[in-house]
């Protein structure tokens, strides 16, 4: 008997065309933005979210209430995921050593690590927040001890300006990273 397939994936052809379009979109915002700056950003704001805040930053105090909104149950499971993080991240950097071996007279070989000043994190929001890429790269840059962490949380902002029936339960979850506070 014959395989029937009800459905196949695209061709490695059709896959490498929709690549090259998704990369020229992408080259030409980052142009727009690196062109226009903050004004191309509230353009694309307005345009794909509908969303034009007088501040894109969120202020201590605007934190703290969304923080407050949070449940005591809520809160632990966060408290929790973000210690099991921190302590891996821990692990992860207190193993890198800087090493100088002299492998014959007058022969230095090593390694050093140099960390980076700044890191910017991104967070899916949306439709189906990613609360654990919030732990996994905002904690991680806390642990590291970086000069600057800069966090982007894309579409999650105004999603708690709407209808609690309207988006995840979860999404203010996101926010909770604020109690990390690494900047």
């Amino acid at each position: 008997m014959a395989i029937y397939y009800l459905k196949k994936g695209k061709t490695a052809e059709d896959k490498a065309i929709d690549d090259a379009q998704v990369s020229e979109v992408v080259k030409n915002t980052l142009k727009v933005i690196e062109d226009q700056g903050d004004a191309a950003v509230r353009e694309f704001s307005e345009k794909f979210d509908n969303y034009s805040p007088k501040s894109y930053k969120l202020s201590l105090a605007e934190i703290d209430s969304l923080i407050a909104n949070v449940s005591d149950r809520d809160m632990k499971d966060i408290q929790f995921a973000q210690e099991q993080v921190r302590n891996f991240a821990q692990a992860q950097r207190d193993s890198m050593q800087d090493i100088e071996v002299e492998t014959m007279p007058g022969v230095i070989l090593g390694h050093k690590n140099i960390p980076v000043q700044s890191v910017g994190c991104y967070v899916p929001a949306g439709k189906f927040p990613m609360v654990a890429s919030a732990h996994m790269s905002v904690v991680t840059a806390s642990v590291a001890r970086l000069i600057q962490s800069i966090c982007w949380w894309v579409q999650a902002m105004h999603m708690l300006q709407r209808p609690k029936d309207n988006f995840s339960d979860g999404l203010e979850l996101i926010f909770l990273q604020a109690q990390q506070r690494p900047w």
